[in-house]
């Protein structure tokens, strides 16, 4: 009698999971678990938590959902709020575990704790499945310390020379040890999140495969939303101009494989174009940042970045405080911010916007601000989270936030995330500091390079 543990991490799901469908093949039963480890809610010296309370949300809809899915076909997830490396052993000892199976990692942290955990249990059989990605790592014509430092020297070759391998099909019975029971979710309170913080946490979307495959069909053959994902995709406000999918890759509710094949399958059916490229691009391009982050390691979370440089930060504490909050008295930077805090979401256009401003003007330590968005982020992934900093820090053109508020027309966002703004008409809302707007703060700072850029929102028709 073979016994196999499945150890779901960030692959919180039944479609495509390797490791799973192998455990399923090999074992003549098994047991399901998912581990928190509290480590990740730890405070910082920033001041946040690590991981806050709409990731923990977000996580917990998720790891739930997976929950009931096991159960609908014979299986459990035991959840635990002790770290793997001390809850697995128990497990494997209990119930006379001979092999573990898990998805594949990369970042130190969780190489760590793999590391740890073997340590702990030589005599296990441990089996891990590459599936973070949509061309496997064993696929691409580059080996990992060869990855090219620029998005098409990566690209071409792989697009060419690459092919996403097939889903693995959605399991339909399992195998479970009959005397193992699901036990349910650990109290936000065991992370040291009060019910206050619990109950007023609102994720931008709900957690879980359900609502991920649910995501997919809906912005693909449902609504067509797809046609137009490339002219719409830099806009900031409500759900329908991107895809969404990232909070769901996050955590593996969905695979980028699924993803990638949907696409073709509305290319055949429905319309191929410019948008559906640019969809299996952006996975593409989150392929690039997980492989190039294999290959710098934890360079990536340092001030000096992976190519070393020295930049003199001013680090103004009063100042990072303010664009936490969404207070720098620039609108477009404060209405993401404010959306961020609240939903645990920001567009890729206010991503672009926050970061620019709080390191090339601002000039605060870049890893500061990745930190604050590896806190609050439902999509939070490591490479593709430090390596866009890295890049706003290090290779990326400025951008300018007045500009760019005028050029996305972004009044009516501002409006909906700035209450202080609400009432202001299409001027004021974009550069309320040149009029008596009371309750709104004055900027940090009005930079002579945004003069042009001033000079035109002043001419806008009202």
């Amino acid at each position: 009698m073979k016994t196999g543990l499945v150890w779901f991490k960030n692959d919180l799901r039944l479609h495509d999971n390797e490791a799973l469908t192998k455990a399923i093949q090999e074992c003549d039963e098994l047991i399901f678990c998912y581990t928190i480890e509290k480590s990740n809610f730890k405070k910082l010296d920033l001041g946040f938590k690590k991981f806050d309370i709409n990731r923990f949300k977000f996580m917990q809809k998720s790891v739930v959902d997976l929950q009931n899915h096991l159960e609908k076909i014979g299986g459990h997830l035991i959840i635990e709020s002790n770290s793997a490396a001390q809850f697995l052993p128990t497990l494997v000892e209990k119930y006379n575990v001979s092999d573990i199976y898990a998805e594949e990692e990369y970042a130190s942290e969780e190489l760590n704790l793999i590391e740890r955990i073997q340590d702990s249990l030589p005599a296990i059989e441990f089996h891990f499945y590459w599936g973070k990605t949509l061309y496997h790592k064993d696929d691409i014509p580059f080996s990992i310390s060869n990855i090219p430092l620029s998005s098409k020297a990566y690209r071409i070759p792989a697009g060419k020379e690459s092919e996403p391998r097939k889903t693995f099909k959605l399991p339909t019975e399992l195998k479970s040890v009959k005397k193992v029971k699901s036990t349910k979710f650990p109290s936000y309170k065991m992370f040291d999140f009060s019910k206050k913080e619990y109950d007023a946490a609102q994720p931008l979307l709900e957690g879980g495969e359900t609502k991920a495959l649910e995501r997919l069909q809906y912005y693909t053959f449902k609504s067509e939303l797809l046609t137009g994902y490339r002219w719409t995709r830099n806009r900031s406000q409500g759900l329908d101009y991107s895809s969404k999918f990232s909070p769901y890759l996050a955590l593996g509710c969905i695979s980028p494989r699924e993803i990638f094949e949907t696409v073709k399958e509305y290319e055949n059916k429905i319309k191929k174009n410019q948008s559906t490229w640019w969809l299996v691009f952006e996975l593409v391009w989150r392929d690039f940042f997980t492989f190039k982050g294999m290959k710098f390691g934890d360079e990536i979370f340092k001030t000096k970045g992976y190519k070393h440089k020295e930049i003199a930060f001013d680090n103004n504490k009063d100042n990072f405080k303010k664009w936490c909050d969404g207070t720098t008295g620039i609108p477009f930077v404060d209405a993401h911010m404010r959306q961020l805090n609240e939903t645990g979401y920001m567009s890729n256009r206010g991503r672009v916007n926050c970061a620019s401003y709080f390191v090339h003007d601002l000039n605060i330590d870049w890893t500061w601000g990745a930190a604050y968005f590896e806190s609050k982020l439902i999509d939070y992934d490591v490479s593709s989270n430090w390596m866009n900093w890295h890049m706003q820090a290090f290779e990326i053109y400025y951008t300018n936030p007045v500009h760019q508020s005028n050029k996305y027309k972004a009044q009516d966002f501002i409006r909906e995330w700035i209450p202080e703004l609400k009432d202001g008409n299409d001027v004021e809302v974009l550069i309320p500091w040149e009029f008596d707007i009371v309750d709104y703060p004055k900027p940090i700072e009005i930079y002579s390079k945004w003069e042009r850029a001033i000079n035109l929102i002043r001419k806008l028709k009202i």
